[in-house]
């Protein structure tokens, strides 16, 4: 069947604007002091509660198997509908930091129904080329964690509540788009039902245990990389005594990650995944050790260095994605990714808790080398990975 032109762009799109609630908070935080209390220290805790929430949805939607019981883009409409109002709440009833955690963990548990789901409308839609498209979708995931930044880098002091109004209307749009214009696809199917005892299949496969362990070490650097961007522009510039708009900076380190991801998803066909994700993560894991050298650089050159990072650190995702789909066993690969995506978001908050507990004892230049554990032990748990060429993307 020849897929309307229209589908994938519109799917890339969707994903974009939903996604944008990820760091809506992280955006605004260094602007709340006054309204509830909250400033840029408070930023790792804020990040947790919505790793948190994501997690928890993740859970539940996989145990109560939603996402097989209604379509998939009437659930894409709904969260981004519920999603769009809990981020909203933080304008009108967040009135402290525990306040609006419930509120950036509630969000967390609607983003399960846009992120994920966002997924499956193009698994419905592609057969070929679904590695093509799981590349764009993440890239849309690093665009949209990243437009937060740029909306508040408008004017260099675009009023938080603006900002709050922007993205939830945003991801309004995106969920109406996708239900309007993205009927559900020739190859939706319902998964498997989800087994919790998939667990013990992970350490057990050793393929799968290989790619797993992989994406841990990913994630332990990612998330916390991107939470940690804005302090460490605000850190080089006092050193250096230099002047940059953060917001708009941030966001380009973040969405640039996109090119890894497309490019990445590209090289995967010749070289296969599991090369891909390993050269990668090796770069990353490389930039968290130079970390401390590069602050005594050149303005121009310390921001090459922070947007490389940021290319590489999100590159390997969507193969990650690809390695634990191609060896997880065939009645698995539903529960396998979910058990996988939620430890993995899970070592996030852990990843977060430690780097903050450094930066009270060192500066965040040193701090940042922490974040190279995560992708040493990563790329020693993948050498295995890499004789295996048929774990590729289509």
């Amino acid at each position: 069947m020849k897929v309307p032109k229209r589908i994938l762009p519109i799917i890339v799109f969707s994903q974009f604007a939903g996604t944008s609630l990820w760091f809506a908070g992280n955006a605004i935080i260094g602007d709340l002091r006054l309204a509830m209390n909250v400033g840029i220290n408070d930023t790792g805790i804020v990040t947790s509660a919505i790793q948190l929430g994501f997690i928890t949805g993740t859970l539940v939607f996989a145990l109560l198997a939603i996402s097989d019981k209604y379509s998939p883009r009437k659930l894409f409409l709904i969260c981004s509908i519920l999603g769009s109002i809990s981020n909203l709440l933080i304008y009108s009833i967040a009135f402290d930091l525990f306040s609006l955690l419930v509120l950036r963990f509630i969000t967390g548990f609607f983003l399960t129904g846009i992120y994920p789901i966002g997924m499956k409308i193009a698994a419905g839609w592609y057969k070929k080329g679904l590695g093509n498209a799981i590349g764009l979708l993440v890239g849309a995931l690093a665009l949209g964690t990243a437009f937060p930044h740029l909306i508040k880098s408008f004017g260099g002091s675009l009023p938080w509540e603006q900002v709050i109004f922007i993205i939830s209307g945003f991801s309004l749009a995106g969920g109406l788009v996708m239900f309007l214009l993205v009927p559900d696809g020739p190859y939706i199917s319902s998964g498997a039902k989800f087994n919790p005892k998939a667990i013990i299949t992970i350490f057990k496969n050793k393929e799968l245990r290989s790619s797993a362990l992989g994406y841990f070490g990913h994630m332990w650097e990612l998330y916390t990389y991107y939470a940690l961007i804005p302090l460490i522009l605000i850190y080089y510039l006092k050193l250096n005594h230099a002047e940059l708009n953060i917001p708009f900076w941030s966001f380009i380190i973040i969405s640039l990650g996109s090119i890894g991801c497309i490019v990445g998803g590209i090289i995967s066909k010749r070289t296969g995944s599991a090369k891909v994700a390993f050269v990668q993560l090796a770069l990353s894991g490389f930039c968290c050790l130079i970390s401390p050298i590069m602050f005594n650089t050149s303005t121009p050159f310390f921001l090459i260095f922070l947007i490389f990072w940021g290319i590489v650190v999100m590159g390997d995702s969507p193969q990650y994605s690809a390695i634990v789909a191609l060896s997880a066993p065939k009645g698995l690969v539903g529960s396998g990714l979910t058990l996988v995506n939620s430890i993995g978001f899970a070592i996030t908050i852990l990843s977060l808790w430690v780097v903050y507990q450094f930066l009270d004892i060192v500066e965040i230049s040193y701090a940042l080398m922490i974040l190279a554990v995560g992708p040493i032990l990563g790329l020693v748990s993948m050498k295995k990975l890499l004789k295996d060429k048929s774990l590729k993307l289509d």
